[in-house]
């Protein structure tokens, strides 16, 4: 029906979370109608978002510094440490506006199914960012996805802190249970994280 080139950008874009073959079929033809306004600008921008975006060495988030601007900003409470899943996760909370420390994003949840152990997640670094930073980080937020394999990073993350003396709370269950950061509102967002507990 089309050429090598547009089926292999539908099979592409068909890969993208939410769009299945005919979502990412429709999607090229817009491309391709709008090809200089639309095709062409988002080819540069997503070469130019592949050369330069680097994960931060310090946090984990995505930018095009490393540390990046969250880990820079020096306006940012130091003493408060948000622990979340990913990316996604902490582009949720910065959008709620309701954060104001630092990240630390895990890269995923512990689970025995998909044979994700702790060694395949930043959890060492983050032992080793709390331990060595004694005195600066007084509390850590597990703010990791209310299901399943997040509570269990959450317990093996509360297991591997405790002793060092910082205060460990989790988000308050203003999140639903099965729910995922990334698709909540923000007021929901600020309630959870003004109602965090102790664990």
């Amino acid at each position: 029906m089309a050429g090598p080139e547009i089926e292999r950008l539908v099979q592409l874009l068909a890969r993208l979370p939410g769009l299945g073959p005919r979502s990412a079929r429709r999607a090229v033809l817009h491309l391709l109608r709008k090809k200089d306004a639309l095709m062409l600008p988002l080819a540069d921008s997503l070469a130019e978002t592949a050369e330069r975006i680097v994960p931060c060495t310090t946090c984990g988030n995505l930018d095009s510094q490393d540390p990046c601007a969250i880990c820079c900003d020096t306006r940012r409470e130091e003493t408060l440490l948000c622990v979340v899943e990913s990316v996604a996760d902490l582009w949720a909370l910065e959008r709620s506006g309701s954060f104001r420390g630092r990240y630390h994003v895990l890269g995923g949840t512990l689970s025995a199914l998909d044979g994700v152990a702790p060694a395949d997640l930043n959890i060492d670094s983050l032992v080793r960012r709390v331990t060595e930073g004694m005195g600066a980080i007084r509390e850590v937020i597990l703010a990791t996805n209310v299901t399943v394999e997040g509570q269990t990073t959450a317990h093996y993350i509360s297991d591997r802190l405790s002793g060092t003396g910082i205060a460990i709370s989790r988000l308050a269950h203003g999140v639903p249970v099965g729910g995922e950061l990334d698709y909540l509102d923000d007021g929901t967002l600020n309630t959870a994280l003004k109602a965090r507990r102790p664990l």
